[in-house]
Order: C-alpha cells, then sequence, then structure tokens
C-alpha cells in the first residue's frame, strides 16, 4: 500500500483512539476521520481505505455492517468479544477482509509463538497460569491479549481453550485438573497491560512475559496491520501473518 491511505477510527475518543490518531500520522498516513459511541460508522466508512476499530462489543455489528457495505477492510482491536461477535466476523470476512486480534503489538504476538511453542514441547505435567493486570477503568476480563495467550497455549498442546480453562477460582475448588489453562487478572492503577504466562511443573518454573509501558506500541502495530490489510482479498486474518512470525 502507497502512503497517503485514508484511515478511519471507530472509538477515536477513548485512550487507544487517540494513541491511534498519532500513530497514523507518524506512519505517514491520513486520518480521515473518527466516530465514538453516537458517531455513524456508515458515513466514515464511506470516505476510507481501511478503518480500525477500538470500540465496544456491542457495537460491532454495526461497524461490521458498515464495512461491508462500503467494501472497506477492518481492523478490529475491541477486546471482551463473546462466540456471536466471531460468528459476526466470520459472516463479514465473507465479503472484506478483516483482522482481528486481541493484541496488536509486536511484543505481544512474539510472546504468543514462545507460548505456543513452549506449550507444545512441554508435557502436561507442566501446568499453564496466565496473569494479567491492567489500569482500573478495564470493564472486561480476562483481558483479550490473556485469552489471545490462552489460546497460543491451547493449540500448542492442541486442545480448545473454551474446554480446558479455568477463572476465577473462589472456595474449595479441589485439587488442579491436569490440562487446564488457569487464568487470573488484576485491576488497578493505570497499568497499560502486563502479562505473564507461567508454566509450573515440580521443582521448576518457567515464566514467559511482556510489559506494556504505554498504549503506543498498540497503535503502531494497529496502523501497520490496516496498511498491510488494504488490497487484500476478503478474508479472516490475524497479527502473525502481518509481523510475517
Amino acid at each position: 500500500m502507497g502512503i497517503g491511505a485514508r484511515i478511519g477510527i471507530i472509538g477515536s475518543e477513548g485512550r487507544m483512539g487517540k494513541a491511534l490518531a498519532e500513530a497514523i500520522g507518524a506512519a505517514g498516513e491520513v486520518l480521515e476521520g473518527g466516530i465514538d459511541k453516537d458517531g455513524n460508522p456508515m458515513a466514515l466508512a464511506a470516505g476510507c481505505d481501511v478503518l480500525i476499530d477500538f470500540s465496544s462489543p456491542h457495537a460491532l455489528e454495526a461497524n461490521l455492517e458498515a464495512a461491508m457495505r462500503a467494501g472497506v477492510p477492518i481492523v478490529v482491536g475491541t477486546t471482551g468479544l463473546e462466540e456471536r461477535h466471531h460468528w459476526l466476523i466470520d459472516a463479514a470476512a465473507e465479503k472484506v477482509a478483516v483482522l482481528q486480534t486481541g493484541n496488536t503489538s509486536l511484543g505481544v504476538n512474539m510472546l504468543a509463538h514462545l507460548v505456543r511453542e513452549a506449550a507444545a514441547r512441554l508435557g502436561e505435567d507442566w501446568d499453564i497460569e496466565i496473569v494479567e493486570t491492567h489500569h482500573r477503568m478495564k470493564v472486561d476480563a480476562p483481558s483479550g491479549t490473556a485469552l489471545l495467550l490462552g489460546e497460543a497455549a491451547a493449540e500448542g498442546r492442541m486442545i480448545r481453550l473454551a474446554d480446558n480453562s479455568v477463572r476465577g477460582r473462589d472456595g474449595i475448588t479441589g485439587a488442579r485438573e491436569a490440562g487446564t489453562i488457569g487464568f487470573a487478572s488484576l485491576r488497578g492503577g493505570s497499568v497499560a497491560g502486563d502479562h505473564t504466562v507461567h508454566f509450573l511443573a515440580d521443582n521448576e518454573r518457567i515464566a514467559l512475559s511482556h510489559l506494556a509501558e504505554n498504549r503506543a506500541n498498540f497503535a503502531k502495530g494497529a496502523v501497520r496491520a490496516a496498511q498491510w490489510l488494504v488490497g487484500k482479498a476478503p478474508g479472516r486474518y490475524r497479527m502473525p501473518e502481518v509481523l510475517g512470525l
């Protein structure tokens, strides 16, 4: 894609939206415009070459519909998605290029690659636990990044995360079930996002971590994904394809 692609931001008034606006300018692309919760995604999409959506799950259907009607690709970085949202994304991907991810950072996607490799090579006697920390204003848990890392671990183990995840332990839970992937979520302060995947065996442990100091790395990765997505055939894409992992 050449210089000057017109990029639209859905969720422009949020923290990520403002970081995206800076990243678009730094990348030499054109910020065509942005909308927030009361905006019209159809009007925005009509003037753009690609959309970046960091809004909310309940707005996703309308945003995907706008992208399909305008025939423009869309990067979906919104987290807190449920199974029905992924059905909507699958349907949209039949008509336009859609890249959905729980995290657009190069570092996090490299971490996911390492987690997948470690999970594939370590046996079930190595327990997997994922701990994530975010700012006090984050509304969903586990984070999209934690789920991305959980999916990577599940892929390495060749199991379904939905059938093997454990969340929110409380009370008398009994012994840990072998082969499961645990999640713990911490909230407080202004933390942009810290994630650690623990592999725990008898007498030894491995911890793989990523610590985000601000949102600039996520915004930079999202713009890179948007640049890469322009001109792609309809389909569902992932960040590892953008980054060559």
